[in-house]
């Protein structure tokens, strides 16, 4: 045993201590590399020059918005009505993400046979900025909030100023309110 680990070490040795031929050197750069034994493990990480790599496994993407909530509650219908009437009194649209109520789910969620393999049937959130109403769960912005609470969503900002200017739009709404939430923009499959 201990002959055959010699003779290892010594090829090894041998072979990380060989020259290129002159002619060699001149036609290719040759790099040199150290080679281990089959019984070592080696890690090598890569990384591409420029990007930042360290934290795109370990944490997830997020965002800041100012998420603009005109009402909230456990009733879809009843925010679903409120919805109707905040779009014909403030002309924001609509826009439900081809969003229904799942009564046998007790869900807002796409339909069973939409394309979407992975989300059909199941609720995806609305995630980055845009000036539409739309029925979101609210734990997906507020984290310390009821899993089963709907919010009305009247907007979802990059900054205060323009969320803030969006409520004024809607103060007849007394139930309104800004917030700045914290929004996952990652990948979701």
């Amino acid at each position: 045993m201990k002959v055959h680990f010699l003779l290892i070490i010594v090829c090894l040795f041998a072979a990380c201590k060989s020259k290129p031929s002159d002619k060699d050197t001149h036609s290719l750069k040759v790099k040199h590399v150290k080679v281990l034994a089959s019984s070592y493990k080696n890690t090598i990480k890569i990384k591409a020059a420029g990007i930042d790599t360290s934290n795109t496994d370990s944490e997830p993407a997020y965002a800041n918005y100012y998420i603009l909530i005109a009402d909230t509650g456990i009733n879809y219908y009843t925010l679903r009505n409120r919805m109707f009437a905040l779009n014909k009194l403030s002309g924001i649209p609509i826009d439900t993400m081809e969003r229904g109520y799942n009564k046998a789910k007790d869900l807002i969620a796409l339909s069973d046979k939409d394309e979407d393999e992975i989300y059909a049937g199941e609720y995806y959130p609305r995630r980055f900025p845009s000036k539409t109403l739309s029925l979101e769960y609210l734990e997906n912005y507020q984290f310390d909030t009821s899993p089963k609470t709907i919010a009305l969503v009247a907007g979802i900002y990059e900054n205060k100023n323009s969320a803030d200017s969006a409520l004024q739009v809607i103060d007849k709404v007394k139930t309104a309110f800004v917030f700045k939430g914290r929004v996952y923009v990652g990948c979701m499959h």
